[in-house]
C-alpha cells in the first residue's frame, strides 16, 4: 500500500529541500552511525532514509546496495506519518507492507521493519532512520530507545550541515556587499582627487584613499579566517605591500619580512595605515630624478613578546619627508602616524640619516596573543 502523504507535504517538502542533502556524497560520520546501529539492533541493513516527492533517498546504508527507491517501495512514507517509531514484526502481516515489492519479490524480502523519524525543530518530519531484517522479529526496548536517539543525533547532524550553508551564504553576501560599497568610496575618493587643484588636498584625499585600501584588505583577511577577529599580520600585511607596490614606479621595490604573528584586527589596521603612510611618502619624496630605491618592511617579535615595526628605505633621508609647515606642524602623513602609534600604545621613532629614513615602532600584544607561539613565516 502506498502512503498517503502528510497533511503539511508542501511545508515538509520545502524544508527538505533548504536542507540541499538529497543526491550528496556519502559522509563518514553518517555511514558510522548505520553501522553502529545495525549492530546494537542486530538487522543486516540500516538506512538513513529521506523521503522526498516521489522517491525515498538514502543518506547512508548499511547492507543495502540500492541509493534510492520510488514512494511505492517506500515504508518510511508510512513511519513519518507517526510520531514515535514505527515497528512492523511481519511485514506480510500488515496492510501498508503486505503488496510492498521490496517485501514481496526480492531474493530475500524483507520481513521485518523499525524506524524513528527524522524530525525538523520545526516538527517536520525529513525521514527516518530505519532497520531491516528478512525474518520477522521484534526489537528489545534497548534497541527501540537507541533508534530513537540515533535518529535525533542523525538530525542534529542534519541540522548543523544546514545551519553552516546558511552562515557561509550570508558571509558571501555581506562580503559582497562590503567590497561593492568600499569600492564605491575608493571611486569617490579618486574622482574628488583627481579634480581637485590643491595638493594638500590631493594628499589628504590620498591618505583616505590608502587608509580605505588597507580596510579592504583587513575586511578580505577576516572573511577568510576561522579565528574571530584575529588576523595573521604576514599575510594581511602583504596584500597592503602589494597594492603600495602598484602605485610606485619601476625603479622602487618594496620587500618585506613578517613574522607569522596574529593580532586583534584594531591593531593590524593601525599598522596597515603606518606602513602605508610610510611608503607612500618614501614613494613620492625619498627618490627623486628616477633613482633606484628600495622600501623594506619588517616586523619582528621581540625577547620579551613585544612586536617591532621596522620601515626603512634607502632614499635621501630628510627629503623622503614632506617640508615642515610655518607653524611647525608635520604633514598629515606624519601626523598620522604619530596618532596611530599613540592608539595602540606604542613608541615610535622617526629618524632620517645619510642612508635614507627609518621609522620604528615597538608595541605589545593582548596577552592571549603573546602567548601564542609564533610560526615560521610562509616563504
Amino acid at each position: 500500500m502506498k502512503a498517503l502523504p502528510p497533511s503539511t507535504q508542501t511545508e515538509r517538502l520545502e524544508e527538505l529541500a533548504s536542507f540541499e542533502v538529497l543526491d550528496t556524497d556519502t559522509e563518514s560520520s553518517f555511514d558510522d552511525l548505520v553501522a553502529l546501529v545495525a549492530g546494537i539492533c542486530e538487522t543486516p541493513v540500516a538506512l538513513i532514509s529521506l523521503v522526498d516527492r516521489d522517491r525515498q533517498w538514502f543518506k547512508a546504508r548499511f547492507g543495502f546496495d540500492a541509493e534510492q527507491t520510488p514512494q511505492n517501495e517506500s515504508i518510511c512514507s508510512h513511519a513519518i506519518l507517526s510520531d514515535d517509531l514505527l515497528e512492523i514484526e511481519d511485514t506480510r502481516l500488515d496492510a501498508r507492507t503486505a503488496d510492498n515489492p521490496l517485501c514481496v519479490t526480492l531474493k530475500e524480502p524483507i520481513c521485518f521493519y523499525a524506524g524513528a523519524p527524522l524530525v525538523t525543530q520545526s516538527g517536520q518530519k525529513m525521514g527516518t532512520l530505519c532497520v531491516l531484517d528478512i525474518r520477522p522479529r521484534r526489537l528489545n526496548d534497548l534497541q527501540r530507545e537507541t533508534l530513537r536517539v540515533l535518529a535525533a543525533q542523525v538530525m542534529r547532524q542534519l541540522e548543523l550541515g544546514r545551519a553552516l550553508h546558511t552562515e557561509g551564504v550570508l558571509r558571501d553576501e555581506i562580503d559582497h556587499r562590503v567590497k561593492n560599497s568600499l569600492q564605491t568610496v575608493i571611486s569617490f575618493i579618486r574622482l574628488y582627487s583627481g579634480r581637485s587643484r590643491q595638493p594638500e588636498t590631493r594628499d589628504a584625499l590620498a591618505a583616505i584613499g590608502r587608509r580605505v585600501d588597507a580596510i579592504v584588505q583587513l575586511h578580505s583577511e577576516l572573511y577568510q579566517t576561522s579565528e574571530f577577529d584575529t588576523i595573521r599580520l604576514d599575510r594581511y600585511i602583504e596584500r597592503v605591500v602589494r597594492l603600495l607596490q602598484g602605485t610606485a614606479s619601476s625603479n622602487i621595490r618594496i620587500g618585506t619580512d613578517i613574522a607569522a604573528v596574529s593580532t586583534d584586527s584594531r591593531k593590524a589596521a593601525t599598522l596597515a595605515m603606518i606602513i602605508s603612510e610610510f611608503c607612500a611618502n618614501a614613494i613620492k619624496h625619498g627618490f627623486p630624478d628616477g633613482r633606484t630605491g628600495r622600501i623594506h618592511v619588517g616586523l619582528h617579535v621581540q625577547d620579551d613578546g613585544a612586536l617591532l615595526l621596522d620601515c626603512h628605505d634607502n632614499g635621501v633621508g630628510n627629503a623622503s619627508v614632506p617640508a615642515v609647515a610655518e607653524d611647525t606642524m608635520v604633514s598629515i602623513g606624519t601626523r598620522l602616524m604619530e596618532t596611530a602609534a599613540e592608539q595602540i600604545g606604542g613608541s615610535m621613532d622617526l629618524t632620517a640619516g645619510d642612508d635614507g629614513y627609518r621609522l620604528r615602532l615597538e608595541f605589545n600584544q593582548p596577552q592571549e596573543l603573546a602567548d601564542t607561539p609564533v610560526r615560521a613565516a610562509a616563504p
